[in-house]
């Protein structure tokens, strides 16, 4: 019999005409329904080179997300967008073009940062055409439009009507590479290498010193006071008396707090405004007078006197010369030191008080915590970042950035009394160039007006996603049947800034959670088990990987590499190896395109024993499925295909199927089972590869596309494991006889089959040719 397969091998090349019919018969065209699962799809960052393979392989388990939702009978909704605001579309823009920022016309910067995000852009919107991704790519938003910036001013101006917005000057997290302040969710610490200097501070009406330790002796001329345990009997005696700093010769005076912790350092600490966090809450607590020691050009002030226009490194380790040199130096420690450090420059990050806006979150964390315990993580041991993250709250998020590529903050100030104006929401405001839509102040009566020239934070764009692509305020039907969405995918290390700021904001904004569950996925790592990062260098470019092994062996790959939720190492050759399993998936298939598909007849033992273990496997694949844990599909089907149906079920029946020594009935079984199982496997690795399952579909089963299909339901059938068993050993026993013997699987042997497998002797005999 001639097989319907003629290909001996799946050929990749044949995924894109499979991609160009999907897109004819738009399979995958969203149509509103009464019920609709939404994906609140993270939209991709191009800055620098697009995607490392790490992302693509996230983006492959979040289109098996939609996939497996579709089978499930959901109405799906996939859009998908493109993030095209923020500091790493200026930095690139910057290098690309050997320009800076702030030394080029607004307007023509802006413009050069569109360029490079389009080329940039292109790239990653193939590599998602080429993963399969089942989205709405040709439609695709971006976070730069005029449209979307619209809607996050829009925002933005409803919560300043409710009050949700004010401005304050405090001391931030200033980023001076980029020149802006940062919010603490995008800090990361870094333990760098310091010097713990033990300088000496001498009493001032005695001969007395008292030792003091500090990571950062450039900000002397900042201390405001020196606190010590109250419980340190060390300095009883000292309390309330003045010390003079090294140096600088200014008076400062002892007090005592419980937060000077008696077994760091010498147990005394200099209060400076602005080492650290605690330094800031210590000035607020202690009403200290600040002094600005380091300025926005991150260089130090006129306040360090002799220092000045120094960086703080370059100032650390004049000082320490100098103090070293006058005799104020007991000892120097090297030390590992906790360092905070931005996110995006990689820089340790200084704190001046700035004049920003922020917008309120303390009053909500509570409510915060209610809706995250509510919503669903896959896994659950990822919702602990969320809440450990609502325990660190301490301040409001700042949420204006002195940038240029973002969307702007939607204020006009009065010429003459400087009194903030928003106007009504509706369209896209550029108030840096914009005239003024506010004709009169309502607080003095001028006509003049000064625009605002800072824009948002990017993550106050990002947050408004689900409110976006569910037509928040444009589309009140649409709206409601999408909104809330269903489900939010995206990696953990960004549940502290995306995935809470998108609950906080929704939930100001309509009441509501913005979804019911959230799916986190782990890190990509390098052979090494080190982040993938494109600044580190040790990022693999995806597509290349892709148009050679094609996509479903990168995505079959993802599937059963990556235990869901945790970290995995990325590697070529493993992704290689993978082409294996679709290659013996392939072979099955052709093999049994030899016979006709027969609709139902009744079945014989071994053929309830497949079943019966094929059942199992539905039970699996379902269980994964559910969880959205595509590894236990994925590692479950490759180990029944491989180690059981191909394995030991078809090598017994093949010569049933065939025909020889059995009746058309029993033939006509083991042809009816070999379909259903096959049929079946099909069925439940579509989510995980869906082009080499949908081409096997069409050709041996159904005009109509597997992605159409329902998911296979778990039916009712004997438990036959311990069955399972006794064929595999009885089989390998067989097998085993044959090569010590050294003759060929098809020559005769005499062995019984044991009692407890002779509803199978049939079977079995023609498998091993036994006399």
């Amino acid at each position: 019999m001639e097989p319907k397969i003629q290909e001996k091998a799946w050929n990749p090349e044949l995924e894109k005409k499979i991609r160009e019919n999907w897109q004819e018969t738009n399979l995958y065209k969203f149509q509103l329904a009464n019920e609709n699962f939404t994906i609140d799809t993270p939209p991709p960052y191009p800055s620098g080179r697009p995607w490392h393979i790490g992302a693509a392989a996230h983006y492959a388990q979040i289109d098996m997300i939609a996939r497996t939702a579709r089978m499930a009978g959901k109405n799906v909704y996939f859009p998908i967008g493109i993030d095209r605001n923020g500091l790493p579309v200026e930095l690139y823009t910057e290098k690309k073009y050997n320009i800076r920022m702030r030394e080029t016309e607004r307007g023509k910067f802006l413009e050069l940062c569109r360029e490079a995000l389009d080329d940039l852009e292109a790239e990653m919107i193939q590599i998602m055409k080429n993963l399969g991704i089942s989205g709405g790519i040709d439609e695709h938003y971006r976070t730069d439009s005029e449209e979307y910036r619209s809607l996050t001013q829009a925002t933005f101006i409803e919560l300043w009507k409710k009050g949700q917005v004010y401005l304050a000057t405090r001391p931030n997290n200033y980023d001076w590479v980029s020149g802006t302040t940062i919010a603490d969710a995008e800090i990361t610490y870094e333990d760098i290498p310091t010097k713990l200097v033990y300088m000496k501070f001498k009493v001032s009406d005695s001969s007395e010193e008292i030792i003091i330790a500090s990571t950062r002796p450039e900000l002397l001329c900042a201390c405001k006071t020196v606190i010590v345990n109250p419980e340190d009997e060390r300095y009883t005696k000292l309390v309330g008396k003045k010390l003079i700093v090294p140096i600088f010769g200014n008076e400062v005076e002892i007090k005592t707090h419980h937060s000077a912790q008696k077994e760091f350092g010498s147990g005394a600490v200099m209060v400076c405004s602005y080492g650290d966090q605690n330094d800031v809450a210590l000035f607020r607590e202690l009403k200290l007078d600040e002094v600005i020691a380091i300025g926005l050009d991150g260089r130090m002030t006129e306040s360090a006197g002799e220092y000045q226009g120094l960086k703080p490194k370059q100032a650390r380790t004049k000082i320490i010369e100098d103090l070293q040199t006058k005799g104020f130096v007991e000892k120097i420690e090297e030390i590992s030191h906790r360092t905070p450090v931005s996110e995006r420059s990689k820089t340790p990050i200084e704190i001046i008080p700035m004049e920003e806006y922020y917008l309120k979150q303390i009053d909500s964390v509570e409510k915060m915590k209610e809706l995250g315990s509510e919503i669903k993580f896959h896994p659950n041991m990822h919702k602990q970042i969320l809440m450990n993250w609502l325990e660190s709250i301490s301040i409001d998020w700042p949420i204006s950035r002195r940038r240029f590529y973002g969307t702007e903050i939607p204020i006009w100030y009065c010429k003459k009394c400087s009194e903030p104006h928003v106007p009504e929401p509706g369209k896209y405001f550029k108030p840096w160039k914009d005239e003024s839509p506010i004709k009169k102040c309502t607080k003095c009566g001028n006509s003049e007006f000064v625009g605002e020239d800072r824009t948002f934070d990017t993550w106050m764009d990002s947050s408004v996603s689900p409110l976006f692509v569910t037509k928040f305020q444009k589309d009140e039907e649409f709206f409601k049947k999408t909104y809330p969405t269903g489900i939010r995918p995206q990696a953990k290390d960004i549940v502290r800034t995306w995935l809470y700021y998108t609950l906080l904001r929704c939930e100001q904004l309509t009441g509501k959670k913005p979804w019911a569950e959230a799916w986190i996925m782990g890190y990509g790592l390098d052979e090494k088990g080190m982040k993938m990062s494109k600044s580190k260098g040790n990022a693999i470019d995806p597509l290349p990987v892709v148009e050679k092994f094609g996509a479903d062996t990168f995505r079959f790959w993802s599937a059963s590499e990556i235990n869901h939720g945790y970290d995995f190492r990325c590697n070529e050759q493993k992704i290689e190896s993978t082409k294996k399993f679709l290659s013996k998936l392939w072979n099955v298939s052709r093999f049994l395109s030899s016979f006709p598909v027969i609709e139902s007849t009744k079945i014989l033992d071994s053929d309830k024993w497949i079943l019966a273990e094929l059942n199992k496997l539905i039970k699996e694949c379902k269980k994964g499925y559910d969880e959205y844990n595509f590894f236990v599909p994925a590692i479950a089907i490759r180990e029944f295909t491989w180690n059981l149906f191909a394995a030991h079920y078809i090598e017994m029946v093949k010569a049933r199927a065939y025909g020889i020594g059995f009746s058309d009935e029993e033939k006509n079984a083991a042809i009816y089972t070999l379909h259903k199982v096959l049929s079946t496997i099909l069925k439940l690795m579509a989510p995980i590869t869906p082009f080499i399952t949908e081409h096997l579909w069409k050709t041996l089963y159904s005009e109509e596309s597997i992605h159409k299909q329902k998911q296979v339901e778990v039916e009712d059938h004997t438990d036959m494991s311990a069955i399972t068993k006794e064929i595999e050993e009885f089989n390998s026993k067989v097998w085993n006889e044959k090569k010590s013997k050294d003759l060929s699987l098809k020559d005769s042997i005499a062995i019984k089959v044991p009692p407890s497998l002779v509803p199978f002797e049939k079977d079995l005999t023609s498998m091993h040719n036994l006399i």
